[in-house]
């Protein structure tokens, strides 16, 4: 196979939305060359050479397409042979109604996907400046950790500085160094197979001693470059959700509802922290919404003062890292072409989307989309009624570009249901679940009509 600058199309960036973008493309016979610096240069975050590393969680969140805006995401994507999905179907662990991965598994699905793929090439390198590239079209896929000297050239072609933002990442035990006599497995109202989740309760006053500890715990101190970077609302550190509050944990990752202490039942906990499986195996699990930026002593002492976790062996720590985006609502057109340059696209978290699944969905956007303008076919944008359109419009039409922040796709992205769509057979104004599947059905019917008309 012969791959040269001009006929091929450069990604930067091998990550999920990185690869899922190469794979769209070499899907549709266009050649790609997919740049990426590991392992000759890591993140603060990565830890393996692999493509499509996950490094904040396993979970790509519900998998529920008729009541979720995630869920409808996954569906919609996979009705478009998305890589990604299909990497983390194969790889899936129980996680009740969410979509959970074996981590390496994962990645390793993804990683000989793409390696193997004739249409694909990788070139192990970090792109420093795009000034002195002679490539005829690129996108620019290098997520929320790009590097340094990247980001400076990505400000001085663009004209407009970097937001960012922390994404935190929670602590992983191992499953034997739990204790049973304390914990219990149960999803949330009994969701999924039951019992996807450990569940170590707290009583009052054992929450109470917990949340005097994590007040009161020594923070690793911010880098000078971090001091003034805001954190994103969806991915708060413990630490900072507790300060607002002393109740604030037990309405948020440690809600006791829809829980039944089976060592207890008729003792209702005051608190519960709650495991999700880390891996295919089931020896690893990671503590729920407990993102951190404590010292590593002080995490040892607070997870040991959870009932059911005083013996825990802790493999991994939490820590915290920066994410940068653009602002994509006055940067990009629809197409996730830069305006001023429009060979250039982006794709991915550095867009400003947020989570691993609308990551991925834009890579899959920028890939159909590019090869569209390359095979000279007519652009068929997503319908705004559906999961991918709703983002791609937040991205690049539907955002303020002065208070424009990262966002999860949820419902409220979505076009308003129509006169007749938001009423239920009595005639009476939709609610709750019901509204949400009518979202939902509209979309699935609408992506169903757009999805095969692409090619």
């Amino acid at each position: 196979m012969h791959f040269d600058d001009k006929n091929s199309i450069h990604i930067i960036g091998g990550g999920l939305a990185g690869c899922e973008a190469a794979w769209q493309l070499a899907e549709r016979n266009i050649c790609v060359i997919l740049h990426e610096m590991r392992p000759i240069k890591y993140t603060d975050a990565h830890q393996t050479e692999k493509l499509a590393e996950l490094v904040c969680s396993n979970s790509f969140r519900s998998d529920d397409a008729d009541y979720n805006a995630v869920g409808l995401l996954h569906y919609e994507m996979r009705k478009l042979n998305s890589l990604i999905m299909y990497a983390a179907d194969k790889n899936k662990i129980p996680a009740g109604s969410a979509l959970a991965v074996d981590r390496e598994g994962f990645s390793e699905t993804v990683h000989q996907s793409i390696s193997n793929h004739p249409k694909i090439k990788i070139i192990t390198e970090e792109v420093k400046t795009l000034k002195d590239k002679n490539w005829n079209k690129i996108i620019i896929s290098t997520g929320p950790l790009t590097s340094s000297a990247l980001s400076n050239s990505i400000i001085d072609i663009t004209g407009e500085d970097s937001l960012a933002f922390f994404d935190a990442i929670a602590p992983i035990v191992t499953k034997e160094s739990i204790n049973f006599n304390i914990a219990w497995y149960q999803s949330r109202y009994d969701k999924g197979d039951g019992n996807d989740y450990i569940n170590c309760p707290l009583d009052e006053e054992q929450y109470n001693y917990f949340y005097d500890l994590l007040i009161k715990s020594e923070k690793v101190n911010f880098k000078e470059w971090e001091t003034n970077t805001p954190y994103f609302e969806g991915c708060l550190p413990i630490e900072i959700m507790a300060q607002r509050g002393l109740q604030t944990l037990r309405y948020g990752p440690l809600k006791p509802v829809g829980l039944t202490n089976k060592h207890a039942p008729d003792k209702k906990p005051w608190a519960v922290v709650q495991l999700r499986q880390d891996n295919a195996a089931g020896t690893l699990y990671n503590l729920v919404g407990f993102q951190t930026k404590l010292k590593y002593g002080e995490q040892v002492s607070l997870l040991k003062s959870i009932p059911g976790l005083e013996n825990a062996d802790i493999v991994r720590f939490g820590g915290i890292h920066r994410n940068t985006f653009i602002n994509s609502p006055k940067l990009l057109d629809e197409r996730l072409n830069i305006k001023s340059m429009p060979h250039i696209k982006f794709a991915g978290q550095i867009t400003g989307c947020e989570g691993y699944v609308e990551s991925s969905a834009i890579g899959l956007l920028s890939g159909i989309i590019s090869a569209s303008e390359i095979n000279g076919n007519k652009i068929l944008f997503p319908p705004t009624t559906t999961a991918l359109g709703s983002l791609l419009d937040h991205i690049t039409k539907n955002s303020l570009p002065d208070t424009y922040q990262p966002m999860n796709i949820n419902f409220g992205l979505f076009p308003p249901l129509g006169s007749q769509e938001k009423l239920n057979k009595k005639n009476k104004p939709l609610k709750g679940r019901e509204r949400k599947k009518a979202f939902t059905e509209r979309a699935i019917r609408d992506a169903e009509d757009w999805s095969n008309l692409i090619v």
